[in-house]
Order: C-alpha cells, then sequence, then structure tokens
C-alpha cells in the first residue's frame, strides 16, 4: 500500500480547483440560475473566464453552507449574515453565536408551521371522512348538508384569521 504525503504544492493546487456552474449546480442539486441569484445577492464570488464562471473553493464551501442553512428554512438574509461572519477571523465565536440564535428562532417558527400543519391535517381528516361518507350515501341527507354548513363556517373563520 503507498501513501502519498500532500505538499504544499498538492495543497495549494487543490485549493486553486476551478469549478464551473453546471459542475457546481449538478454536486449540489440546484439550479445554474440559483448559482446566479447567490452571485448577484453577493453570495459567492466566482472569478470569469470570458463569460465562463469559475468557482473556487471558497466558492464550494460557501456554497455547501448555503444550501445546508436553506434545507433548515432560514432566511437568505440570515445566510448571507452568517456567511459574512465566516469571512472574520475570530475563531469563529461570532458566527457561532448568532448561528446559535438563528438556529433558535427558526425552530421557533417551525414548532409554530408545525401546529399550523398538525390542526389543518386535523380539518382535513374531518373533511375526508365527511366526503367519503357522503359518497357512500349517494348525496347528502339533512344532518349532512348542516355538518357542511358548520364546517364550512369553521374553515371560513380559520382561512381569515390567517
Amino acid at each position: 500500500m503507498q501513501h502519498h504525503h500532500r505538499t504544499a504544492t498538492s495543497i495549494s493546487a487543490a485549493d486553486s480547483r476551478t469549478y464551473t456552474i453546471s459542475e457546481l449546480a449538478r454536486e449540489f442539486g440546484v439550479t445554474p440560475r440559483a448559482l446566479r441569484f447567490y452571485e448577484d445577492k453577493d453570495m459567492l464570488h466566482p472569478a470569469r473566464d470570458g463569460m465562463m464562471r469559475l468557482y473556487s473553493n471558497r466558492d464550494r464551501a460557501r456554497l455547501t453552507i448555503i444550501v445546508r442553512l436553506k434545507r433548515l428554512g432560514l432566511p437568505l438574509a440570515d445566510i448571507r449574515e452568517i456567511l459574512d461572519l465566516y469571512a472574520l477571523n475570530d475563531g469563529k465565536r461570532a458566527q457561532t453565536r448568532m448561528m446559535l440564535e438563528k438556529f433558535r428562532k427558526q425552530a421557533r417558527e417551525l414548532e409554530v408551521q408545525r401546529q399550523d400543519i398538525e390542526t389543518a391535517l386535523t380539518e382535513l381528516y374531518k373533511g375526508i371522512e365527511w366526503l367519503e361518507d357522503l359518497v357512500s350515501n349517494n348525496g347528502a341527507s339533512e344532518e349532512t348538508k348542516r355538518q357542511a354548513a358548520a364546517y364550512e363556517q369553521v374553515a371560513r373563520k380559520q382561512l381569515d384569521e390567517v
């Protein structure tokens, strides 16, 4: 078994590797349009070779962060703030504190969304049950019509609150 020791030249060669827009888009499962959008938002900084964008390892690392934080549902403005902190060289303390704060906030927001989804699912399942009953009984009885009107009233009230 051969062991290869990384020399300074192989490390700098690895650091200087560039990626095309289609390579990064394919690797991260995003569209080239998304990469151009992140560039417009000053989150990625590809070099240019004529019309071609060349992304550095730094851009690739930043894209890793963008994609992960987007998956967590963080807004782009928050992601950009976190990326900006990566540029500071304070042992990552500032970015760690900020990420903790933003993660806690996002978790709270997702918990609220989860409650909203649970409520919506409960109402949908009631509606499905009612509709299945309607289908199997070939038309609505007076009781079913009364329930439907009450259900519609509740649903409209909830929609108005949203």
